[in-house]
């Protein structure tokens, strides 16, 4: 369960990084790390 939780806010992270070329904004850097940093523990442990 935990890497499926963990692929998915990875795939989140992806989409927002792409939304983050249509609009700018500091809120949503950080969202994506933290979407990344997130996906990738739980993807990985």
């Amino acid at each position: 369960m935990k890497r499926m939780i963990g692929f998915i806010l990875f795939w989140i992270a992806i989409g927002m990084t792409i939304m983050l070329f249509i609009t700018n904004g500091i809120v949503a850097i950080c969202i994506i790390i933290l979407c990344l940093l997130l996906g990738y523990n739980l993807f990985c442990s």
